[in-house]
């Protein structure tokens, strides 16, 4: 149990940085620490992190946040974990890391997936696993690695993500939570156990997996990591689940129907239900939180990536000036449509091959309309996420939103009438760190409900919203069919 005058360490391994988050037992945000975890990234796709970095820097941000928390007279009641999901390395029987902690982002998988993709078999471990046949995903990477480097395979006595290896250094047990695993396309989602077809596919046996546990399973830290982090020992560790289900936790958006939008330079959108299950296309993935409560959604991998290109492209404007300018062009971009998949597309499509395009280009357009087309692609994207949860059972009628691209006017109100509906706005400084403080709060007695948070104390209450515009509602609902059908014709071309 824990009270006002204790904090919660929320730590977020994210994928450029780790971010410590105090949270008292009122639910407020006391602190906020942050290191730099760089990644290394080459030309063949490779995204990896040095595992021994990052487990520095935990242990750099930590001990600083637990001073911080002592100066101010509170104490440490735990720490909870939050990762980015869909990483992968490998540990030889001593448990040293024998690979780099592979990212989401690394691509090396894609011929991988594509074989997958290419028969049945791809759509049923997604309806299966929850997790898309895609290159982030930890089968896919497995997979790659079982034809590319079997001697790896067969040395490698363990596979895990890096959030578990962290994990391991400061508690002494190897193990993932079955919200991570849920992300790793191994695990069957009904069962909660590593699913055999997968785990075939991987080329891997259950053997060389770690245990799995409840994302609110409580370990005790170690002696030595314990004086290296300036806590003591015993204090309570709790396993956490992936950023994503966090990041529903951290702004409230646990209630059904209500979701969480994240818009940066990639983009989501998720919502919370009591059951497992993907829609029969395939389009959305489903990933545990913790209590029984699952989160379905899609990720975008364009969002405010395809503004940044765009003003470098026109001659290096500035973002905010090329926005300005586009806000002054009409909804619907004067009949200029845009497929804004610059960097492939995951949600709804899971398609690392698919390529940008404008449609409909006059000699009349210019860079206004171009950048205004390819914002207003990036909304039609989130709405055939938004339509695809829908087909899955899982309706939106409210959305929370939070991200840096939200900042400028021209993106919430292209979204809000992508969406057709209004955007409540928040201030997520804290992130998903801040629900891995709230999940350890929850695993250590003091919140009653993950599906009741109270809101009202979150940092992420909403400060504003923004209702949609009804005619650029209906010009992006009447585009809509026709984006779609561009996808796919223009797909067989490139």
């Amino acid at each position: 149990m824990t009270d006002v005058g204790e904090v919660v360490l929320g730590i977020d391994l994210g994928t450029t940085a780790t971010k410590v988050v105090a949270v008292d037992g009122a639910h407020r945000l006391v602190s906020t620490v942050e290191r730099p975890a760089p990644m290394r990234t080459a030309r063949d796709g490779e995204a990896v992190h040095d595992p021994e970095a990052v487990l520095a820097g935990v242990i750099e941000a930590v001990r600083e946040s637990a001073g911080a928390c002592a100066q101010r007279g509170l104490a440490v009641a735990g720490l909870s974990f939050s990762a980015a999901l869909h990483t992968l390395l490998a540990l030889d029987a001593s448990g040293t890391p024998l690979t780099p902690a592979l990212s989401w982002a690394d691509t090396r998988a894609a011929d991988v997936a594509r074989r997958l993709r290419a028969d049945d078999r791809g759509a049923e471990l997604h309806r299966a696993t929850g997790t898309p046949v895609h290159p982030m995903a930890p089968l896919a990477k497995l997979a790659w690695y079982t034809t590319h480097e079997p001697a790896l395979m067969r040395r490698a006595a363990l596979w895990c993500g890096l959030k578990d290896f962290v994990l391991s250094r400061l508690t002494g047990r190897l193990v993932t939570d079955l919200s991570c695993a849920s992300a790793t396309g191994l695990m069957d989602m009904r069962t909660t156990r590593w699913h055999p077809p997968a785990l075939e596919a991987a080329g891997i046996g259950a053997e060389r997996l770690p245990e799995l546990v409840p994302p609110t399973e409580v370990f005790a830290l170690l002696p030595a990591p314990a004086a290296a982090l300036g806590l003591p020992a015993g204090l309570p560790v709790v396993a956490g689940a992936g950023d994503g289900p966090l990041a529903n936790l951290a702004v409230g958006a646990t209630a059904p129907a209500t979701a969480a939008l994240s818009l940066g330079t990639s983009g989501a959108l998720r919502v919370v239900r009591d059951r497992p299950g993907v829609d029969e296309r395939c389009r959305v993935f489903c990933y545990y939180l913790a209590d029984g409560l699952w989160v379905l959604g899609g990720a975008i991998s364009n969002a405010g990536v395809v503004a940044q290109w765009a003003a470098e492209s026109f001659g290096g404007i500035d973002v905010a000036d090329l926005l300005k300018e586009a806000a002054e062009v009409e909804p619907g971009a004067e009949g200029l449509l845009a497929l804004p998949h610059l960097l492939g597309e995951r949600a709804p499509w899971w398609d690392p091959d698919a390529r940008g395009a404008l449609i409909g280009l006059r000699r009349g357009h210019g860079r206004a309309h171009m950048t205004r087309a390819m914002i207003e692609g990036v909304g039609q994207q989130l709405a055939l996420v938004r339509d695809s949860l829908s087909e899955a059972g899982a309706p939106v009628t409210t959305v929370r939103a939070t991200g840096g691209a939200l900042r400028s006017p021209l993106w919430a109100e292209i979204v809000a009438a992508a969406l057709d509906m209004p955007l409540e706005i928040t201030d997520d400084a804290a992130g998903s760190g801040f629900g891995a403080a709230l999940l350890g709060r929850r695993a250590l007695g003091g919140l009653p409900s993950l599906a009741a948070t109270p809101l009202a104390p979150v940092p992420a209450r909403p400060h504003r919203t923004v209702d949609p515009d009804p005619l650029a509602a209906r010009r992006m609902a009447d585009a809509r069919p026709l984006a779609e059908r561009l996808y796919r014709l223009l797909r067989e071309a490139y």
